[in-house]
């Protein structure tokens, strides 16, 4: 590859800003927009997953047959089957989205999806019950990885930032669809429901293209040029952008190998990728979900269904929110605000819970569970009741703003290709594992450090992840995914 070809990798982005400004006015989104709402079809079905545990339990719990009777043990490995799904779906995710394409993945995670839903519905057994949670936990897994790097290779970047944190928007739509849902539906007929959405994305996403990056890394450059043009619109030059895409993949035309970890332009985003993961699960935000019908009860809910809806709402507003600005306020601002928030209201939940504990010991109600004694929360301690519910929103709202979307965006951005596939399914399978300790060993943690130590390790966690943030991860709003391989390679 000459120097001049290689030119646009290295230079400043202001040198070729004005090119690039010319270039993407021109574009014509529709069928960008078309082909993202075909792919975000797989997070609406990951949403409905995580979602349908929480009113299907409760009919699970009173079901007459013994069969399909669950109590609280079988009920919590029910809701957590999930995350080890996921986990493994990282790892599988990493390996075929390489091999076979981002479009083949994402087309083939509907097989575990549909196969998952059919087995809940055609459940004789607890343990048919529990495989079809994995099912649906490993499709996502997988789509998790793949959709995020299926949209960040199609879109191009003034408009990268919001495409992307769709992927968030859609799994907290399909959370509250569950929750609505569950509302009308029994258990069985919301397994109905969920497994439309995949089957749905499998049918339409045959009319959509592969990524252009990944024809161009495979030597299809025909093939790149003409998804190019259906992405892009007939008014553009898009043989430019296929320039620098394969100026990019000519110079990773060798397959990665484990051994280049210890390259810095490797291992920084590397890192920053796992550790963004870590935090995100780290941040408590399970913790709080856990604790959610135990405030909207300490709040005078009388139904707590509609607490979760409310909960609901305020994730899908907060999250449209992230997506409509975060091609103006950029990740990294808006991820340390997000997590800047979600410390403070984990330092307040600390709070309440130190002083209702201070009151229950006083009732003489020592060492007893939160969920025990919820009943006498209100006559045991002189903290607002309301306090804890407008923690709650603030929480979910910090998170649904940054850590919820962010991480996955900017998981989607900072590999290099060739080793996108591998470096992302190992932070989806850092985020799933993550996401299953802190689920299983809560408990454990509110026993031995208390509520209110628990919620403060967890402000810690948010705060580190502020630094973390401002010190470590790189700005990318706005830049090409070459422009930024570029920036890690300037750095090593």
């Amino acid at each position: 590859m000459t120097t001049e070809e290689y030119r646009p990798l290295l230079e400043p982005a202001a040198v070729i800003d004005s090119e690039e400004e010319q270039y993407f006015n021109k574009v014509c989104n529709r069928n960008l927009y078309l082909a993202t709402f075909v792919a975000v079809l797989g997070p609406l079905s990951f949403g409905f997953v995580l979602g349908y545990s929480s009113p299907a339990i409760p009919e699970l719990e009173a079901n007459s047959d013994p069969y399909l009777n669950l109590d609280s043990t079988q009920a919590s490995w029910f809701a957590s089957l999930v995350t080890l799904g996921a986990a493994v779906g990282g790892i599988i995710g990493g390996w075929i989205v390489d091999k076979i394409g981002r479009k083949l993945s994402l087309m083939m995670c509907a097989v575990p999806y549909v196969s998952g839903f059919t087995m809940i519905i055609g459940a004789q057994n607890i343990w048919m019950l529990y495989g079809g949670r994995v099912l649906t936990g490993l499709a996502s897994g997988v789509t998790s990885l793949v959709v995020p790097v299926y949209i960040s290779e199609t879109a191009h970047p003034k408009v990268r930032g919001m495409l992307g944190s769709c992927v968030q928007l859609m799994v907290v739509i399909g959370i509250m669809g569950a929750y609505v849902g569950g509302m009308v539906l029994t258990w069985y007929w919301l397994a109905v429901l969920s497994s439309l959405p995949p089957t749905i994305m499998v049918v339409l996403m045959c009319f959509m293209p592969e990524t252009p990056r990944y024809l161009l890394s495979k030597n299809k450059r025909a093939e790149a040029l003409q998804v190019l043009a259906w992405l892009r619109g007939p008014e553009v030059d898009y043989e430019w952008e296929c320039r620098q895409i394969e100026a990019s993949c000519d110079e990773q035309d060798t397959k990665f190998a484990l051994s280049e970890l210890k390259n810095p332009s490797i291992y920084k985003p590397f890192l920053i990728g796992i550790f963004l993961m870590l935090f995100q699960q780290l941040s408590g935000i399970n913790a709080v979900m856990f604790y959610a019908e135990t405030i909207f009860d300490q709040a005078n809910f009388e139904n707590s269904s509609e607490g979760s809806v409310i909960v609901g709402v305020v994730q899908v507003v907060f999250t449209a929110v992230a997506a409509l600005i975060m091609d103006k306020a950029g990740r990294k601002l808006l991820l340390a605000l997000s997590a800047f928030i979600m410390s403070i209201s984990a330092a307040v939940f600390g709070v309440y819970f130190r002083i209702w504990q201070a009151n229950i010991n006083n009732s003489s109600l020592h060492k007893t569970d939160i969920l025990t004694v919820q009943n006498s929360v209100s006559e045991a301690t002189t903290a607002p009741t309301w306090l804890p519910l407008v923690c709650l929103v603030i929480f979910i709202a910090g998170f649904a703003l940054g850590c919820g979307p962010i991480p996955w965006l900017v998981m989607s951005e900072i590999f290099p290709v060739r080793a996108r596939g591998l470096a992302s399914g190992a932070c989806v399978l850092a985020n799933w594992s993550t996401a299953f300790l802190v689920t299983k060993e809560f408990h454990d943690l509110v026993e031995n450090i208390t509520q209110y130590g628990t919620f403060w390790l967890f402000s810690s966690l948010c705060f580190m992840n502020v630094l973390f943030t401002v010190f470590f991860v790189p700005e990318t709003k706005g830049k090409t995914l070459e422009q930024i391989e570029a920036h890690f390679k300037a750095t090593a």
